[in-house]
């Protein structure tokens, strides 16, 4: 009996990369489609050598796609562009890739006829909520372009769900860490940061007074929320997916055992908290996250080698990098 076939886009990046894992130790065939401008091809090496996955290297929204989707049967749609300084300092790039690239896939997958899709959102879509737990009903507001795209290309996949009866589900990601996470690109991401300071012995900038928290939500959970929505029948609706708490960054400071540390200034646009109220996806799609942030985080302490390369940021640096974010967003 053949294998079904799914297709991952983005599946070469952090998240994307740990789906393909999942899907080809569950028996499914693979087939990923990254331009791997934000993924790494290393993230799918342990695979170099299985026939059941296939990496297509191409821009989802500037080459033909359509025939990549034959015979497909569920497709995870997670290539994006991230980051949030850039999305500031050049939002077409966003738009093309998080808008554009979003509708030429579910046009795509609804031509091809698949079975299930999923649509990797993002949680930045609140904004600065004005509750806790944020719950989806919360009112959208987008801070910044990457996460006003984000939310457009959750807009797309919901309406063709709604007029073209395309069977798609949308999860809205909180704070996802866990191996693998992005190391290249311009300033961003807490963890990404932390760990190679930590590497090179330098202090770690701590935004602010550190006492905001983050719904940090280890990879391998998101992935079974992935996987949980792609074997349901729910269709035309969205998730969150958090991890049920709520963590200060002075306590992943702590869990990292740094020694040194050094403030700068918190950041414009940027929320005290986010914290993702899960009600809907745990009656929904019976899915609740089970890795705790002490594991989370000592699973990162194990695999620490994998950020020996990244960007170590200093004060200045991130200060120049972030001077358009604090020049724009600053009300």
């Amino acid at each position: 009996m053949v294998a079904g076939l799914d297709i991952v886009t983005g599946g070469g990046g952090f998240i994307g990369s740990h789906l393909v894992d999942r899907l080809l130790a569950n028996g499914r065939r693979v087939r990923v489609i990254d331009n791997f401008s934000v993924g790494n091809p290393r993230n799918l090496e342990q695979h170099k050598d299985n026939p059941q996955l296939e990496v297509v290297t191409c821009d989802i929204g500037e080459q033909s796609i359509r025939p990549f989707f034959d015979a497909a049967d569920r497709v995870f749609h997670l290539a994006a562009r991230a980051d949030i300084v850039p999305s500031v300092q050049d939002p077409g790039v966003y738009f093309r890739a998080n808008v554009d690239g979003t509708y030429a896939v579910v046009e795509a997958a609804r031509d091809a006829g698949v079975k299930r899709f999923v649509y990797a959102a993002s949680s930045s879509c609140y904004g600065i909520p004005d509750s806790y737990p944020t719950p989806e009903t919360a009112a959208i507001r987008p801070e910044y372009p990457y996460a006003l795209t984000k939310y457009l290309g959750e807009q797309i996949v919901l309406h063709w769900a709604h007029v073209y009866r395309l069977p798609a589900v949308s999860l809205r990601f909180f704070n996802v860490y866990g191996p693998r996470a992005r190391t290249s690109g311009t300033y961003g991401a807490v963890f990404g940061v932390f760990l190679a300071q930590l590497l090179a012995g330098k202090p770690l900038t701590i935004v602010g007074d550190g006492n905001q928290t983050r719904d940090f939500t280890y990879v391998s959970d998101v992935v079974s929320a992935i996987i949980a929505a792609a074997e349901s029948q729910v269709a035309g609706d969205f998730f969150n997916v958090g991890s049920g708490n709520t963590y200060s960054v002075n306590r992943l400071v702590e869990l990292l055992g740094a020694k040194q540390t050094i403030r700068i200034p918190k950041r414009p646009g940027e929320p005290d908290c986010t914290f993702a109220d899960t009600t809907k996806i745990r009656r929904a799609l019976n899915w609740q996250a089970a890795v705790s942030f002490e594991t989370g985080v000592a699973h990162m302490l194990e695999n620490l080698d994998y950020w020996r390369d990244a960007p170590v940021w200093t004060p200045d640096r991130i200060a120049e990098a972030t001077a358009d974010w604090f020049r724009l967003l600053s009300r």
